[in-house]
């Protein structure tokens, strides 16, 4: 069964500057075993919640099984870390995700791709190797909550 491996919300861009420099400090609780979304605005609590530049790319999704063993979303800066959903796939689709307080649906409006950020933050190659595999940006199109744990999956085009 598909699940919902990690979330991420943070309030605060901890990528600035150049990556050799390292990214800014976490605070703490980014990594969260649940997240409230908002049609049109994104995740309560995140960094992008309501911003209308970012409105079409307020949620981001990345596969566990693209990343290298031990990453997590703290390194990558994506809001959701699935397993068993090939969301680089689902560019242009609507998916409804339900991790049990109702269905979240998101439409997938073009890949996220990777920078260079990652060869700090992961490991020297990771960059290059995670190019066309490194998440999607999304738009809420309901309100709701998105558990850590199974997750029901439901892609519409």
């Amino acid at each position: 069964m598909p699940e919902i491996v990690q979330l991420l919300a943070s309030p605060v861009h901890r990528y600035v500057g150049r990556p050799a420099d390292g990214p800014a400090p976490a605070p703490p609780s980014e990594l969260v075993e649940q997240v409230r979304i908002r049609a049109g605005l994104g995740i309560v609590g995140d960094r992008y919640f309501g911003r209308p530049a970012h409105r079409e790319a307020s949620v981001t999704l990345i596969a566990q099984e693209s990343l290298p063993a031990g990453a997590d979303l703290t390194q990558v800066r994506r809001n959701v870390l699935t397993r068993g959903i090939a969301v680089d796939e689902l560019v242009g689709r609507v998916i409804t995700l339900d991790s049990g307080d109702g269905p979240v649906s998101l439409r997938v409006h073009r890949a996220a791709p990777p920078c260079a950020w990652l060869d700090v933050t992961v490991a020297p190659g990771t960059w290059k190797a995670l190019r066309g595999r490194g998440g999607v940006r999304c738009a809420p199109l309901t309100d709701g909550v998105l558990r850590v744990g199974p997750v029901a999956i439901t892609i519409d085009s």
